[in-house]
């Protein structure tokens, strides 16, 4: 196969900034949470940002920049503009050591996407997402050889928020899955979870692997965790809940692990469960116990959060090295 891990999801370019409390409510933003903008907002709140620090984001694009870091072989299938944006974002991705496999569109009306993330002084994110062409990522877009020679597919749930990327997330994981590949999904948050919650039930039993924190796997089953965790279990082949600051779970078949977290107080909350999911996926493609797993993921994610930005900043692995995960 010509991939270890193939991601597909929202190519976004995050510009970041320092806020307060008082400046989230001048400018109507709600804490903590992230919410579609439309071009207009989306331009008022990026006029408004002192000392930017732009950087590729976007979910999965996050987990595989950790999974690069890791020495795996990675791909994302995304969608840019060619555009100032789009070429920082995909010369960005390669820099970082992610193939970004689908050239920057030339022609059209819709810009990069881009993410106002405002970050409070307790490193609460709040994050104000206009789609642009990201949100036209179809299934043309992923080509055969791409999504057909991977190990490991990594998908994102907002997909399922346009029509055409649920088209090219499901013809991804078909080819994954048909080439002896395994395909997973992160469920991305509970509001997504409300939109989708037919089709995110069966994706939990078509796919092989589904991450998603407390609130998430609640919102997919409407019922409390321990029962969602149950239903979850029986339905799919690996589950992995995250809870903010406290344990994490993973359970597949009869198989059991529960990790501890090393709390800290965080500079910068963004992009903790991207990184959790690059140490989790990175344990399961090297064929890591559930508990070694778990515990690279939160070794990741401790890491992204002790500073700005949704990408880690030190070596990966050696940071498992003296954790005793290698």
């Amino acid at each position: 196969m010509t991939f270890d891990v193939i991601g597909i999801g929202n190519a976004v370019v995050d510009v970041i900034s320092p806020a307060d409390d008082s400046f989230l409510d001048l400018m109507g933003i709600e804490k903590g949470i992230m919410q579609l903008v439309e071009r207009d907002r989306g331009e008022t709140l990026y006029a408004a940002m002192k000392e930017r620090v732009q950087a590729p984001g976007g979910s999965v694009a996050n987990t595989l920049a950790g999974l690069g870091n890791l020495g795996l072989n990675t791909g994302f299938i995304g969608r840019v503009h060619d555009d100032a944006l789009g070429r920082f974002y995909a010369k960005s991705m390669a820099e970082d050591g992610t193939d970004f496999v689908n050239a920057p569109v030339p022609g059209g009306e819709l810009p990069t996407s881009r993410s106002m993330i405002f970050v409070s002084p307790d490193g609460e994110r709040s994050m104000n997402t206009y789609l642009g062409i990201s949100s036209e990522l179809g299934p043309d877009d992923v080509a055969d050889e791409v999504a057909g020679g991977t190990k490991l597919l990594f998908l994102e749930g907002y997909l399922y928020d346009k029509p055409k990327g649920k088209e090219a997330f499901e013809r991804a994981a078909k080819l994954c899955q048909d080439t002896g590949g395994r395909a997973g999904i992160a469920l991305s948050d509970p509001f997504c979870v409300d939109r989708h919650r037919d089709d995110f039930r069966r994706l939990v039993r078509d796919l092989d692997y589904v991450i998603g924190n407390e609130h998430e796997w609640q919102s997919l089953y409407e019922t409390d965790l321990d029962a969602a965790l149950k239903q979850a279990t029986a339905d799919s082949g690996l589950v992995v809940c995250t809870r903010s600051g406290d344990e994490v779970i993973l359970l597949q078949g009869d198989d059991r692990a529960v990790v501890p977290v090393n709390r800290i107080v965080p500079v910068d909350a963004t992009g903790a469960g991207d990184q959790f999911a690059a140490g989790f996926l990175y344990g399961y493609a090297t064929g890591q116990s559930l508990e070694v797993s778990g515990r690279m993921g939160c070794v990741a994610a401790a890491e992204v959060i002790s500073h700005y930005g949704a990408r880690p900043e030190t070596d990966l692995k050696e940071l498992f090295r003296k954790a005793d995960l290698i």
